[in-house]
């Protein structure tokens, strides 16, 4: 179908077409006229030509989100595309997910001319709260990324603390991330505000007996500690592989609780007791701030703990 269709059916102009599909403001059409093309267009199932549009409008109505090198099977990730998603398609705009590719490789994106490219890893870091230049150099993680994920780590240690632990440690990945620094400042001031004794922070390696060996390690040194925080399922997984190395049980020896949900948490004995996520508002945010719209609604992410064994 197309701009003659559409005229000819509705008994107007291509022009008077035109004016109404793309809501030019610079032009006055009547109620009855608007409907009467709206309704044609409905019926013969016309869609706009999307390289014409890009064109007039400089950009198309495509918003790539490119999922770097960061997990995507958490609940973070995946309530973000879905907020992201939803707020996109109710502007009449299509999210494009791809996987991460060189920054200098500009072919996918000069032939799609997007109105914005998003990366997952900074919405992660900076709870979807960028300003949607489509630059994405990385630079936005700091204390904005504090405040996003705020909420959700105190209430993963307020979990610990609810159930009588005072000394807890926050175990980190090896990667030496940004999100981790961010994460670490977020969970002092959360152990702070909870009344908790200081935080101590340890890394979880890989392979298997590394990380055995990093528990091993915080036992001997803080024999105080009762309980582990965990950066995300990954790190909380291998802390619980590392206590059953160790001859320990969880969470009699030492309580162990998730964070991101991932879901295979679920599948280890014992189950990987975890913080579920919820970052749709984040996405819906981002997809505004995208859009050059008003940039409603909280920038941060909620949390809610799934309780299963291992705290």
């Amino acid at each position: 179908m197309t701009l003659n269709d559409v005229a000819a059916a509705s008994g107007v102009s291509r022009a008077t077409v035109s004016f109404v599909l793309n809501d030019d403001p610079r032009q006055t059409i009547s109620t009855a006229t608007r409907e009467r093309v709206l309704t044609a267009a409905r019926t013969l199932g016309y869609v706009p030509h999307g390289i014409a549009r890009a064109l007039r409008e400089g950009s198309s109505r495509i918003v790539v989100l490119d999922i770097g090198p960061g997990r995507t099977d958490g609940s973070f990730a995946r309530s973000y595309v879905r907020g992201l998603d939803a707020e996109l398609a109710a502007h009449d705009h299509l999210l494009l997910v791809r996987p991460a590719t060189p920054r200098s490789d500009r072919q996918a994106l000069d032939a799609i001319a997007p109105r914005a490219v998003l990366r997952l890893d900074e919405a992660a870091a900076c709870g979807g709260d960028g300003d949607g230049d489509g630059s994405g150099d990385g630079s936005g993680v700091g204390e904005s990324g504090c405040a996003a994920h705020a909420d959700p780590v105190r209430t993963q240690l307020r979990h610990l603390a609810d159930r009588g632990h005072r000394h807890i440690a926050l175990a980190l990945p090896a990667h030496d991330l940004p999100p981790a620094e961010a994460r670490l400042r977020v969970a002092r001031e959360a152990a702070r505000q909870l009344g908790l004794a200081p935080l101590i922070s340890f890394v979880v390696p890989r392979p298997r007996a590394a990380g055995t060996d990093a528990v091993r390690a915080l036992r001997a040194g803080h024999p105080e500690v009762t309980a582990v925080a965990a950066f995300d399922d990954p790190v909380a997984l291998r802390t619980l592989t590392a206590v059953h190395d160790l001859g320990l049980t969880a969470p009699a020896d030492l309580a162990v609780i998730g964070y991101d949900d991932t879901g295979y948490g679920e599948l280890v004995a014992p189950a990987l007791t975890t913080v579920h996520l919820d970052a749709e508002p984040c996405g819906r945010r981002a997809a505004r701030t995208a859009l050059g719209l008003d940039a409603v609604g909280p920038a941060t992410a909620s949390g809610r703990v799934v309780v299963r064994e291992s705290a």
